[in-house]
């Protein structure tokens, strides 16, 4: 048999003799709803407190649920749909809760076609006036008496394209006889109803829910709950909670990047066919899921985007620049590959959305009577994020191309 060829047959079954750390991986993953949520009684008994109304047969009023990702909005918000589906059931009081995310469904059309569907309509997923959409979800709402809690998550996704279909949404109440209504928005935006026309904003934050970021102890707290149900007994060494805690609370405190390294970690030692997660796999783990982010982010750039990108990663290998120096580059590049060269003052805004991503730290620095420029430097590793870059058949002329600052780093 040739040198470093493996044979195919049996491969699965090799795999499935090696040790099983776990008892249920499905439980470290973001779509598994927990019955228990440590550290958000608050915002649980928050939510429950506007949606009980339903159970005396009200309209409650419309959520706005604020947070950064991995603080549990989600979690809460379905946690507590289940919930009151579950005591509507006990009381005889109708209630249906729709879970839609505006991230899959994000059109108007689509949003009310889904609608729709949920209550065994038939409509297609294109060519109708959404007008009639609207009508056919509406009459199919109506049809019986309900209480409807529609949760639209990620739901700032909705309103690229003009906030009309949640002017209608807020205003459906008036248009049933039997059925009600009630909104539940979630969102990471914590600035996207600024863009909102007034009587869309003041009928969907009617109520607001702010989830702060997790601490490194709720973390742990939060690890150790979901650990019990996903590892078997005595397999994890003690410093790997606590390590996954701290890695996660330095990303904005985010419970769903903890828990995918907890998985991600025991998964590692598991190929790594050894009987315990030890802290050496967390920190492999670490560095795998920072450079597949990367990898994810960087690829769905925008090619201007990925411009400016690469002239601050061709720079930055001699330390912070100034975003003056980095629109220099970008200039130099645009010209060698053929793209159009945006004004400084749009590369500025490109830079201020990479910072946001969390790609660049760009900070606002006083240079005395020359007045302000912007600093940047990198907050992900160099070689990784010009290698991903480089994958980008546009930018492949670039690959050759040196700043003049930058020759002897390639001599």
């Amino acid at each position: 048999m040739e040198k470093g060829t493996i044979t195919i047959r049996g491969i699965f079954e090799d795999m499935l003799t090696i040790l099983n750390i776990f008892e249920n991986r499905d439980v470290l993953r973001s779509t598994y709803t927990p019955d228990y949520l440590p550290h958000r009684s608050d915002q649980v008994r928050a939510l429950a407190t506007v949606l009980v109304s339903a159970l005396r047969g009200e309209t409650p009023s419309n959520v706005l649920i604020y947070g950064k990702t991995g603080t549990g909005k989600t979690a809460v918000a379905k946690h507590v749909g289940q919930e009151l589906v579950r005591t509507g059931e006990l009381y005889g009081i109708p209630c249906v809760v729709i879970y839609i995310n505006c991230e899959v469904v994000d059109t108007q059309y689509r949003l009310l076609a889904s609608l729709a569907r949920h209550f065994d309509r038939e409509v297609p997923m294109t060519g109708w006036p959404t007008d009639q959409v609207y009508s056919e979800f509406k009459n199919a709402l109506d049809s019986d008496k309900r209480i409807a809690i529609i949760m639209l998550d990620e739901v700032d996704k909705l309103t690229y394209k003009g906030d009309d279909v949640l002017y209608n949404l807020t205003r459906i109440n008036s248009d049933l006889k039997k059925a009600k209504v009630s909104l539940i928005g979630i969102t990471n935006d914590l600035k996207f109803t600024e863009f909102l026309d007034p009587r869309v904003r003041s009928s969907l934050g009617e109520e607001e829910i702010i989830f702060p970021p997790y601490d490194a102890n709720q973390l742990r707290d939060i690890l150790q709950e979901r650990a019990k149900m996903a590892f078997k007994e005595g397999v994890l060494e003690e410093t790997v909670i606590p390590l996954c805690a701290a890695y996660a609370a330095q990303e904005h405190g985010d419970a769903r990047r903890a828990l995918d390294l907890l998985r991600v970690s025991g998964e590692i030692a598991e190929r790594a066919k050894s009987a315990k997660v030890l802290e050496a796999h967390v920190k492999h783990a670490q560095e795998k899921i920072e450079i597949d982010r990367i990898v994810e982010v960087v690829k769905t750039l925008p090619t201007q985007s990925k411009l400016v990108l690469l002239s601050a990663v061709l720079l930055c290998y001699d330390g912070n620049i100034t975003t003056g120096e980095a629109y220099n580059i970008y200039k130099q590049m645009c010209r060698i590959i053929g793209i159009e060269v945006l004004t400084q003052r749009r590369v500025t805004d490109l830079i201020s959305e990479l910072d946001m991503m969390g790609i660049l730290n760009a900070t606002v620095v006083s240079k005395g009577r020359y007045g302000r420029t912007k600093e940047i430097s990198l907050s992900v590793p160099i070689d990784s994020t010009r290698k991903v870059l480089f994958e980008d058949y546009r930018l492949k002329p670039l690959e050759e191309y040196r700043p003049p600052s930058q020759t002897k780093l390639y001599a």
